[in-house]
């Protein structure tokens, strides 16, 4: 595995808080194990870091969508990758019940929005502008999709959001979900190795952008008004002709666990996590072939420094 991928980096800022109890250490805390890479390595540090502070940790495969009631239920504990653009409904509906509870924000610095690989932009110029896909659509239609031009989306239970992004800005398209990241990561690679035309919706932090130079259509800045006033926008038709929210990545909890694991609480509460850490670590599993276990006991290892003080500051 290559060192440099563990660079020391600061990603860790713990708080001043009080000495809190252990609480119920021979009973598993539950974390969510969602559908994508950088979810897998945010949820196995804060997993080491609980083993570190002395708990037993389980890790539970829930789906993004779909875990707000086993998490208000109690059956997962927490869940630490919540991306504010892509959450359901139902999850606040739990934080209004008062059954989960938010944790604070992770601290990666998120972007989401149709994307293109770089070499697209030769297939249709006029790109990063959103109004050049109106002239050449026809350049990414397959037999499934024509005449109209193809968007991969969002594996379906992740959400639609460039459905409603196409059907916002009038774009000739018509969107197809992806059947998993996986399936994303495998058109954002074959389209590169072919230079072959690909329309996606995508996102970072996440080791792809870099590795196949994915870059974002420009559109306007998603905002309240053009989300439910269609007379906002360049579509006076449509509402969603414009980018994402400006997206939030946090962590919630089931409501009971600062009175059962009250230090495990502080410890996630205070955990937060950088671009600059998570990519490379997402780099080594999906780029490398290293399980996910393996690659976040090494950086770990090589940086107890960023991450004890968390603990640290939540046992003594």
């Amino acid at each position: 595995m290559r060192t440099a991928l563990f660079a020391t980096t600061a990603i860790l800022i713990a708080s001043t808080v009080q000495a809190a109890d252990l609480g119920a250490v021979d009973e598993p805390i539950k974390l969510a194990i969602n559908e994508w890479t950088g979810q897998h390595v945010t949820t196995h540090v804060a997993g080491e870091m609980l083993e570190a502070a002395g708990y037993q940790v389980e890790y539970v495969t829930a789906g993004m969508m779909n875990q707000f009631q086993a998490l208000a239920d109690g059956d997962i504990t927490a869940t630490l990758e919540i991306w504010s653009s892509n959450v359901s409904d139902e999850y606040a509906k739990k934080i209004g019940e008062g059954t989960v509870v938010e944790l604070g924000d992770l601290g990666l610095d998120a972007k989401e929005g149709l994307a293109y690989p770089s070499h697209v932009a030769d297939l249709c110029p006029g790109l990063p502008a959103w109004e050049a896909l109106k002239d050449c659509a026809g350049v990414f239609a397959t037999a499934e999709t024509l005449p109209m031009g193809r968007l991969v989306d969002y594996p379906a239970d992740w959400g639609t959001p460039g459905a409603e992004r196409i059907t916002g800005f009038g774009l000739p398209f018509k969107a197809v979900p992806a059947g998993s990241e996986g399936a994303l990561i495998s058109e954002l690679r074959a389209s590169t190795e072919k230079k072959s035309p690909l329309f996606l919706v995508f996102w970072q932090p996440h080791w792809a952008m870099s590795a196949y130079d994915v870059k974002f259509v420009d559109v306007p800045v998603g905002n309240d008004e053009c989300f439910n006033d269609a007379s906002w926008g360049p579509n006076p038709d449509a509402t969603m002709d414009c980018g994402f929210s400006p997206t939030r990545i946090f962590k919630a909890a089931w409501s009971g666990m600062e009175d059962k694991w009250p230090a495990a609480y502080e410890i996630l509460s205070n955990y937060q996590l950088s671009v600059e850490a998570q990519q490379p670590m997402m780099g080594a599993v999906d780029v490398d072939g290293n399980a996910v276990e393996d690659v976040v006991s090494a950086w770990m290892t090589e940086n107890e420094a960023t991450w004890k003080p968390v603990v640290d500051a939540a046992l003594n």
